[in-house]
């Protein structure tokens, strides 16, 4: 019963669901499908962006069917709804990228200035190839010439959560991912502006 309470809580707060439970399994093994086949015989290293991918590349590495190697970058760029412009690296990979082929996990492909920052900082590590998984692309939102080489499915110019997308850290559990509602970040802003002027 409380489980129903909390799912009736969170869903009231998506205005559309996008992409079901179902349909993003789907589009996972169709994903480790093309990587499977393209990296055959490859030094393949998944870099994974913590912390929006996580869940993607979990499910991703078990439709992989050739041998891979797991690493993590947490990056910092987003607050709220927009992004600050600025990206940190506040984790970088561990291991030696050198003569790997690295493939970087990311959940959604938006301005492109992360990964365009991403693949210069992993390409001065002298990988074989570094190119880029995204689950979604949202073409509408870029500010950098990035492109992804295997794409999930192309998605509206609206804020998405769910199945690791987050909202301040929040709805990343959703097994679903749908557009959030303008009520909560008009509320959101309200209360940062209330408090601004406290």
């Amino acid at each position: 019963f409380l489980l129903t309470l909390r799912e009736q809580r969170l869903n009231h707060q998506i205005e559309k669901v996008l992409f079901s439970e179902s349909e993003i399994a789907s589009m996972v093994q169709k994903l480790g499908q093309a990587i499977s086949r393209d990296y055959h015989n490859k030094r393949l290293i998944l870099v994974s962006l913590m912390k929006g991918s996580l869940i993607f590349t979990a499910d991703l590495m078990r439709q992989i069917t050739i041998p891979c190697q797991l690493e993590c970058m947490t990056v910092s760029s987003y607050k709220g709804v927009q992004s600050s412009g600025k990206i940190t690296v506040v984790q970088d990979v561990s291991a030696s990228l050198e003569h790997a082929d690295v493939l970087v996990v990311e959940d959604m492909l938006d301005t492109g200035l992360t990964l365009q920052y991403i693949l210069g900082h992993l390409k001065q590590k002298h990988a074989e190839s570094v190119r880029i998984c995204t689950l979604f692309d949202k073409p509408e939102g870029r500010k950098a010439s990035v492109k992804a080489d295997y794409v999930g499915a192309k998605v509206p110019n609206a804020f998405l959560v769910g199945y690791g997308l987050d909202y301040n850290e929040y709805y990343r559990n959703l097994p679903y991912v749908g557009i959030l509602s303008s009520a909560v970040i008009d509320r959101d802003c309200q209360q940062n502006s209330s408090q601004s002027k406290e």
